[in-house]
């Protein structure tokens, strides 16, 4: 396998206007981004109708280990050739996946699947503030942040405490997720280090998993539909978004994730029955606007800097 060539090096079209190349190169990581969303937010809804069976740890690890068994697969992965930073990183990358996976399933074990998105989703808007150079990202992030309160109804005050706990935490291990995702992205060809990061995951949760469902995590129709999590949740989103950020800056990236309340919202009403207000609607209008906008900065950005020669 062979890593894709970077946007930097790709070669531009004599009849092609100057910038086009890098023009569609990011409006794809944007497509790709967006389908990581919608993926692991329908994948998240129907984690939530399984815990009944399996409980929030049995879920998790149903869907770590189907994810590794499936990118071991797929990716074959070698394992010579790595220095120790990157095997450094891919490891922290596989204990990251496997806290934001644990803490955001504990919290949607306790409090419904809109507000724990629209409080994860903190983690990403924060490191979008704190990474981002440009004055113009501070105004999406900030209208993206106040989309997120829209969704959740203005507080969080009737919701379990603990169950609010576990979203900020993995928030926290989202924003994590992003950095160390990218420099995985740029240290492994094509998908070979999401594939050991997964095994990692999996190790790390696998006891946990056990301890909390022992034999329910062998019952046949809770494995389908442990593995159907597994690709909704993991596969999917987690390749497309490696492949978007070998490409896409962590701050947009970041704050196109101003989107997963919306894409909850309606997972959770079409496979949840959670219906959605007018405030919840509005919600979800700000946090569009704020991606797009950001999206918009990101192409223009990238136009600016390819030279009028197209060289």
């Amino acid at each position: 396998m062979s890593t894709p060539t970077p946007v930097s090096e790709t070669p531009v079209a004599q009849t092609a206007p100057a910038g086009v190349p890098h023009r569609r190169a990011s409006l794809g990581s944007i497509g790709l981004v967006l389908s990581a969303g919608i993926s692991v937010q329908f994948g998240g809804a129907l984690a939530a109708s399984l815990m009944p069976r399996a409980g929030a740890s049995g879920v998790v690890t149903l869907r770590l280990v189907a994810a590794a068994l499936v990118l071991l697969v797929v990716c074959r992965p070698r394992l010579r050739g790595y220095t120790r930073a990157d095997w450094g990183t891919v490891v922290v990358f596989g204990i990251t996946m496997a806290g934001m996976n644990g803490l955001f399933y504990q919290s949607i074990d306790r409090i419904p699947l809109g507000p724990a998105v629209a409080l994860e989703v903190l983690g990403p808007l924060a490191l979008s503030v704190i990474a981002s150079r440009r004055a113009v990202n501070l105004v999406w992030a900030a209208l993206a942040l106040g989309g997120v309160f829209l969704l959740s109804g203005g507080g969080f005050g009737g919701l379990d405490p603990v169950g609010v706990l576990f979203a900020l935490g993995a928030g926290a291990m989202w924003a994590a997720y992003i950095v160390f995702s990218a420099r995985t992205g740029r240290r492994f060809p094509q998908a070979d280090g999401l594939a050991l990061a997964m095994v990692v995951a999996a190790l790390v949760f696998l006891p946990l998993g056990v301890a909390e469902s022992g034999v329910k995590l062998l019952d046949p129709t809770t494995i389908a539909l442990g593995s159907a999590v597994a690709v909704l949740s993991s596969v999917l989103p987690y390749t497309l978004e490696l492949v978007a950020l070998r490409r896409l800056p962590a701050s947009t990236f970041a704050i196109m994730m101003s989107l997963e309340p919306a894409i909850a919202a309606t997972a959770g009403f079409l496979i949840l029955n959670q219906a959605l207000s007018v405030t919840e609607a509005a919600a979800i209008a700000l946090v569009i606007a704020a991606s797009m906008g950001a999206v918009r900065t990101q192409v223009g950005r990238g136009k600016a800097k390819v030279p009028e020669d197209g060289s």
